[in-house]
């Protein structure tokens, strides 16, 4: 086991040490940034942690990515005959990854691949050759290895990994959560003793890969709550012991934070090779660190529904596709169709891509956003083969700077809105000072009785006698709109609490006269006993006016039920409402 003291400066190594009953893990190690994205900008090196169960069965979960193949392979073989390992774990595949799987089925011929289905159909169209060794595997699966290490399997889709998945060993009570959970920071400790002093890491690493995916993380966090775990083994940084309650009530904390942003951008893009992805993620870092929440969506993994509630939800889009013979991803095209059917064209927007030889699906999608007179939140990035460290601090500089724009944009739109709803509270409020006599209109058909309430009546004319009702649209008055309907007003009496019945807030389905005494009229219309006086009426005329039908009718009849009360008067404050 490697416990040397660590200097400055020291080259990639492999740290080895023991975790549980039969449980290794093997550390490769670098003090160095490892890649240019973003994750590693804060250049403490990092860990790439995968780990050896050997019960009757042989496991290795999460073999490291290209960087390390050579020493981690070297230090494998000397804990194990390679020709003895059962399976291999993945909770993502990515280029890297494949790049040390191909070498070590090499060695292993009879090893068994185990993943989520998405992995499972991308190491099929990598390697076809592989396709009998490979096992997919859901949420709730499980795997016996023998002297208690039964797996359990819990798929974590993420727009970032489509093909995450989560191991959970009932004999050591180890979650392995993957890319949940880490820090890239590469130091002497194995656990997290020290856990208040990587809080900073955590963050980050958070930040970068995790908050554009605050939704996607909270469904994970739930499914692995399920899990008696008493250790997370993640796929960098320690193994967290020490704080694992606090840090999962972090990861909750921070997700929450995210959605409570006031802005929000959606951030939908396709990767056909990854350079599309860490673009994505370089963007969103920017929009973040300026107190924007992000959504991403991979549109590769997401359907229509939810792209809709995304754009229509939004303050802001952007919009990020590789170019693949000449035009975007299918995906790409019924994204972009689905925004400029369904979004606001006053949204801010922003464009980003790679490509190989040329750029078309770029240009294609800024051509159609400025058509549609969508207005730019930065320059469109477009990017040739892989991304530089300094293309993608041009990314997140662009978020930043799109963030700021988004904010003037709705900082100039809120004061002309509160300009305009000045003006017309002004308006409202005066039209509201006009009161109305609270009454309940009565119709029937046959033995179906209906009751509205309304303050809209006003005396109309002497002789006849004749009354004006309005009636909303929506009040389903259907038989008091024609020449001819019969109808009764009953006329309310203040301190009395009839018009609850009659409320748009009663209960649905509930008749609102079986508590309330009545007789019928002369017309058939029910009269409320308790109303102050009622009238019998003819409809002569009505008139579609805005959203009310006005309706002119004579009365017939009338008579006062009580002389000693007054009318009930509806009271408002605004003319904008009833």
């Amino acid at each position: 086991m490697s416990t040397a003291t660590l200097t400055p400066n020291r080259s990639r190594d492999v740290q080895l040490a023991e975790i549980g009953t039969n449980t290794l893990i093997l550390r490769s190690r670098t003090w160095e940034r490892l890649k240019f994205e973003v994750e590693y900008s804060r250049q403490k090196g990092t860990t790439a942690n995968s780990y050896l169960i050997q019960a009757d069965k042989k496991v290795l979960i999460d073999p490291p990515g290209e960087s390390f193949t050579e020493i981690f392979l070297a230090q494998l073989a000397q804990q194990l005959d390679l020709t003895t390992l059962d399976y291999i774990v993945l909770g993502h595949v990515n280029p890297n990854r494949r790049a040390t799987l191909k070498v070590l089925l090499s060695l292993a011929p009879q090893v068994t691949l185990i993943c989520s289905r998405a992995a499972a159909n991308a190491l099929k169209t990598a390697f076809p050759e592989w396709e009998s060794r490979i096992q997919a595997v859901r949420s709730e699966d499980t795997l016996d290895l023998g002297q208690g290490h039964l797996l359990s399997f819990i798929s974590v889709p993420t727009p970032h990994w489509v093909d995450g998945l989560c191991t959970y060993d009932s004999a050591t009570k180890i979650l392995y959560t993957d890319k949940f959970f880490g820090a890239h920071i590469c130091e002497d400790a194995l656990f997290d003793e020290d856990w208040k002093a990587l809080d900073a890491e955590r963050r980050y690493y958070f930040d970068c890969l995790h908050a554009p995916q605050a939704k996607q993380v909270e469904t994970a966090l739930d499914k692995l709550a399920i899990f008696a775990a008493k250790s997370y083994a993640p796929a960098h940084g320690p193994v967290v012991r020490y704080s694992l309650s606090r840090f999962t009530y972090d990861y909750r904390q921070w997700c929450q934070g995210q959605k409570s942003q006031e802005l929000s951008v959606a951030l939908l893009y396709a990767s056909a090779y990854g350079n599309t992805a860490i673009l994505a993620q370089a963007i969103a870092q920017g929009l973040i660190e300026n107190g924007i929440n992000v959504e991403s969506i991979n549109c590769e993994l997401a359907d229509a529904a939810e792209i809709t509630r995304v754009v229509e939800a939004c303050d802001g889009l952007i919009i990020g596709s590789p170019t693949l013979g000449g035009h975007a991803p299918t995906q790409i095209q019924t994204a972009l169709g689905i925004v400029l059917a369904s979004g606001a064209k006053t949204k801010l927007a922003g464009v980003f891509g790679s490509y190989g030889w040329s750029g078309e699906a770029i240009d294609l999608i800024e051509s159609k956003l400025k058509d549609a007179n969508y207005g730019l939140g930065f320059e469109t990035i477009r990017v040739r083969f892989s991304p530089t460290p300094y293309v993608l601090q041009q990314c997140q500089d662009a978020g930043a700077t799109f963030a700021q724009n988004l904010k003037k944009t709705k900082k100039l739109r809120t004061s002309r809105l509160v300009a305009t709803e000045a003006q017309v509270d002004r308006t409202e409020q005066a039209v509201g000072r006009i009161i109305g006599s609270l009454c309940v209109v009565t119709t029937h058909d046959g033995d179906n009785h209906k009751g509205i309430l309304t303050s809209w009546v006003s005396q109309a004319t002497f002789n006849p006698p004749g009354i004006m009702i309005a009636i909303a649209q929506e009040q389903n008055a259907d038989l008091m709109r024609h020449p001819g309907d019969k109808f009764v007003l009953n006329i309310l009496k203040e301190g009395r609490n009839v018009r609850r019945y009659f409320s748009r807030h009663s209960s649905l389905g509930e008749n609102p006269f079986a508590n309330l005494p009545t007789q019928t009229a002369e017309n058939g219309c029910l009269i409320l006993n308790e109303a102050l006086a009622y009238l019998e009426c003819t409809v002569q005329n009505q008139l579609e006016c805005g959203d009310r039908y006005l309706i002119y009718a004579v009365v017939n009849s009338g008579e006062v039920l009580e002389n000693d009360g007054f009318t009930a008067i509806q009271h408002r404050k605004s003319g904008s409402q009833y």
